[in-house]
């Protein structure tokens, strides 16, 4: 079954840095969009970045742009999430989503608290 497990996560001074990993298993991984997500307590969960199948487009929410970069390496069956110059708003639950056979399916999420 698909399976999409995430890590990375932690606590981080504003201004530091993280890797997300979204490790994937159980669907031919080269050939799907990645995304990720983000949910913070009080807010719904919001659209982050998207790469698509090949590796050759991506997508940034505005929010993000310039200091997130997605990744993937389908040796490793694994996307990555690289946050630079985090922000205390980034605090939230990040998760990795893939649209595959009419449904989606996501992690279960990796908690950033970005505080001093």
């Amino acid at each position: 079954q698909v399976q999409l497990v995430e890590s990375g996560g932690g606590l981080v001074q504003p201004g530091g840095s993280l890797r997300l990993s979204c490790k994937a298993s159980g669907f031919t991984f080269h050939n799907y969009a990645i995304n990720w997500y983000q949910q913070s307590r009080d807010k719904e969960r919001e659209w982050v970045a998207s790469i698509s199948s090949s590796g050759g487009a991506t997508e940034y929410a505005g929010s993000v742009k310039g200091r997130f970069t997605i990744s993937r390496d389908d040796a490793k069956n694994t996307a990555y999430l690289t946050m630079n110059n985090l922000q205390p708003e980034d605090t939230a639950i990040y998760s990795c989503h893939i649209y595959a056979n009419r449904r989606n399916y996501w992690g279960r999420g990796t908690q950033v608290t970005v505080s001093s």
